[in-house]
């Protein structure tokens, strides 16, 4: 029978109170709950706070470059698709220089789980503002105030019709164990945005900010209205909903690809001595 020690992994060196160590555990619990063995499972991840997320797990793990988490993890999954993929990444990494495969990854469908730590702020370089980070926020780069208006990711995937759109706070362990769950048994990508504070270096969404804002979606909402769906994820400010906002079954981009349809790549027969014909083709 799992137990939460056997996903253990490196002692984690974030921040005192820093809300990555809720989402860590709620992961862990969801494993369990889930009977998903280290071995069953693969994490990506790309640079970041968020980024140190598998080194504190048993499990299998790539650690990719700065907001080139998806790709890995898209190239993983084409080559075993019956393996379950996770991406890890922090909302710099994938909504800043990840962005554009943020919106591949949606388009194709690829069935892979992307759970992002949004702190709306860079955390591991200091306290840059971050795709996230609110207008008006001061930050040590932007000393008179971010000037753009903050991303929302969730509108950005509900416009490309991803399979399964949802949010969670770290500062609600056993809902976001919920969120988790769907995300992992969903077919099809997942972006699982996760409100996250810094304690650090953003003293503006704190969990107090959060607990006065954050509610959970209405049992009667309708996650399959794409209109409704986009309008529930405009919602910001002095209310936040967490929850699952957009869900639909399409095929996923493995299942339209015919050599891979039965038998994973991983385990179809090859021979290495085909090479030397194809390398005469360039000769």
């Amino acid at each position: 029978m799992l137990k939460i020690e056997d996903f253990k992994g490196r002692t984690p060196a974030w921040c005192p109170g820093c809300g990555n160590y809720s989402i860590l555990k709620a992961f862990k619990e969801t494993m369990v709950e889930l009977n998903i063995e280290p071995h069953q499972f693969t994490i990506v991840s790309g640079i970041g706070q968020a980024g140190k997320f598998p080194h504190y797990l048993k499990c299998n793990t790539f650690n990719g470059l700065h907001g080139r988490t998806l790709p890995v993890a898209t190239g993983i999954k084409l080559t075993n698709h019956r393996m379950l993929v996770i991406a890890i990444a922090g909302d710099g990494d994938c909504y800043g220089e990840g962005g554009n495969h943020l919106i591949h990854a949606i388009r194709r469908n690829i069935n892979v789980k992307l759970f992002v730590h949004n702190n709306q702020i860079y955390g591991l370089t200091k306290g840059q503002a971050s795709p996230t980070t609110l207008e008006g926020t001061i930050t040590k780069t932007q000393p008179f105030g971010v000037i753009s208006e903050p991303l929302n990711p969730l509108t950005l995937a509900i416009a490309l019709d991803c399979s399964f759109v949802a949010r969670g706070f770290s500062g609600d362990i056993d809902h976001l164990k919920t969120l988790m769950k769907e995300a992992i048994q969903h077919k099809g990508f997942c972006l699982l945005d996760i409100l996250q504070p810094c304690v650090t270096f953003n003293k503006v969404n704190t969990y107090e900010w959060y607990k006065k804002r954050v509610y959970y979606i209405e049992s009667h909402y309708n996650c399959e209205d794409k209109n409704g769906a986009f309008k529930k994820a405009s919602e910001w400010g002095d209310r936040i909903p967490i929850g699952i906002f957009y869900r639909n079954s399409r095929q996923t981009f493995e299942e339209r690809i015919p050599i891979i349809r039965e038998i994973p790549l991983v385990n179809q027969p090859f021979d290495i001595s085909k090479i030397s014909l194809t390398l005469k083709e360039f000769f």
